[in-house]
């Protein structure tokens, strides 16, 4: 095997693009664009149902389809296959359009190069789907893609890197944190040909208006001697990686959307789509940047699991009408921003800061970390268990009526649903099983992850400093186990059931 062949490193695996159909549809250049139009003719059929189709949650494909069937969908894809669902955003079909009409390809300001924006719209995303019933408006539903389409192509027109899919869409940062599970990352066959490599076409891209030659000297052949490439650039090259990843210093799927512009821009064939470990980056000490903002991301996204799935259940209702009588409090508003704010942002802030802390300080480490560096390294630790929470959500909504697409549809092509025969459900205890087995196998990995995490920090003292995150773990999997038991509304399908 010569050296344009071999993987980087041990980690990977199978090159997922030498597959005999698979691969060779999505290296073609336009190899993306047939799951792009499929979902973008679903977008389309979801924006017109719910702008002009029947407003009943339980009869429209603006409701039915985002809010019972995807999000089910999407978790599972996310851990079988990866992040396909970015790869086939139809919000992106626009961008070598946007891309031309650009004024210049200006940067995205330096002080917005995070994922605090990220951290903000899930927040406020998750806010709005309470406060405004989102998933019993398909009106609300259907403009709220139009919005996803305006912003997107407003963005790639303004900004020279795709900034809306790294720094804004709260739909993309759930999958860049949770496709670390996944069992497939961009990778290169051989770094000796990166380092050759000129144009660095895997992030610069290949397009030019003009037609443009150069030649690079490439190890190639049994041999690994150099040998002169001609290197094109023209009207038909690929544009490069819109989140401006570097393929050779990829190390984890986050930013990534796996678009694969990056394999059809590189020039030498060495960028690919391999197999790996499925969460193999979650116990890699330079897989994640340290930073607060990445950290927290993961950290909230599990923390807004068990609060997404808490405001579905009594004792939520129970707690605004706390608020209200011993706050004084009497807009709706105010109260879900007290109960959203406290869950979603503040406390897992505070229970990581301290669980950092104190796992530092009795394992005798407290004075040779920071706080930040300590956070940052448990961070991907809370990935499997955040995953578990909304797989045992997202299960139960898709679970509960996981035919009712069928006559939904058939309604919306002009024939009559036959509801009789679709409105089944799964039997509740194999959907409660479903859930425990997400909520526990969640806790189990990421537990696992923890502990190299403390291994590696605190060697003989690993297991105190495990302690506070692993009772933060179990914390927050026994809250989810316990909202999940309690009597959910069904949120789209209750007309039909209720």
């Amino acid at each position: 095997m010569n050296a344009a062949q071999r993987p980087h490193s041990p980690v990977y695996g199978m090159d997922v693009l030498r597959l005999p159909l698979l691969g060779r549809a999505l290296r073609r250049r336009h190899g993306r664009l047939g799951l792009q139009i499929v979902f973008a003719a679903v977008a389309l059929a979801l924006v017109i149902d719910g702008l002009v189709g029947p407003q009943s949650a339980a009869r429209n494909l603006a409701t039915v389809a985002p809010w019972v069937h995807l999000r089910g969908f999407v978790v599972l894809v996310l851990l079988l296959a990866g992040n396909l669902i970015c790869m086939g955003c139809p919000f992106t079909l626009a961008r070598s359009l946007a891309k031309r009409l650009s004024a210049g390809g200006r940067r995205f300001p330096q002080r917005l190069r995070n994922k605090w924006l990220a951290i903000i719209i899930l927040f406020a995303l998750f806010f709005a789907y309470e406060y405004f019933d989102l998933w019993a408006s398909p009106w609300l539903t259907a403009w709220l893609i139009i919005a996803y389409f305006v912003a997107s192509f407003l963005m790639e027109a303004i900004f020279a890197e795709s900034a809306f899919c790294k720094y804004i869409c709260p739909l993309g940062s759930f999958n860049m944190v949770y496709s670390a599970l996944s069992p497939t990352q961009i990778a290169v066959k051989s770094p000796d040909v990166c380092a050759a490599c000129v144009g660095h076409e895997c992030v610069n891209g290949s397009y030019a208006a003009q037609t443009v030659i150069r030649v690079d000297e490439i190890l190639s052949g049994a041999d690994d001697k150099p040998r002169s490439k001609e290197i094109v650039h023209g009207p038909a090259g690929a544009l490069g990686c819109g989140t401006e990843l570097f393929a050779p210093q990829i190390r984890s799927n986050l930013d990534c959307t796996m678009c694969l512009d990056c394999v059809r821009a590189c020039p030498h064939d060495n960028v690919s789509l391999f197999a790996r470990a499925p969460g193999a980056e979650l116990s890699r000490p330079d897989s994640w940047p340290r930073r607060w903002d990445i950290s927290l991301l993961a950290i909230a996204l599990a923390f807004m699991g068990v609060s997404n799935a808490f405001g579905m259940a009594p004792p939520y209702y129970s707690l605004q009408e706390w608020l209200a009588l011993n706050l004084g409090v009497k807009s709706e508003f105010i109260v879900l921003l007290l109960i959203f704010g406290t869950a979603n942002l503040l406390l897992p802030f505070v229970a990581s800061v301290a669980a950092a802390w104190l796992g530092a300080r009795v394992a005798g480490f407290s004075k040779r970390d920071s706080i930040r560096d300590t956070v940052a390294a448990f961070a991907p630790a809370f990935v499997p268990l955040g995953f578990g929470i909304w797989f045992a959500h997202y299960s139960f909504h898709l679970l509960v009526g996981p035919g009712l697409i069928v006559p939904v549809l058939q309604e919306f092509l002009g024939g009559v649903g036959d509801w009789q025969a679709w409105s089944f459900s799964l039997d509740s205890n194999a959907i409660g099983l479903i859930q425990l087995t997400a909520l526990i196998g969640g806790f189990l990995w990421s537990l696992r992850a923890a502990q190299r995490k403390a291994l590696r920090l605190y060697r003989r003292k690993a297991l105190l400093g495990l302690l506070p995150w692993a009772l933060l773990f179990l914390l927050l999997m026994l809250l989810a186990w316990q909202i999940f038991t309690l009597p959910m509304e069904m949120r789209g399908t209750l007309e039909l059931f209720g």
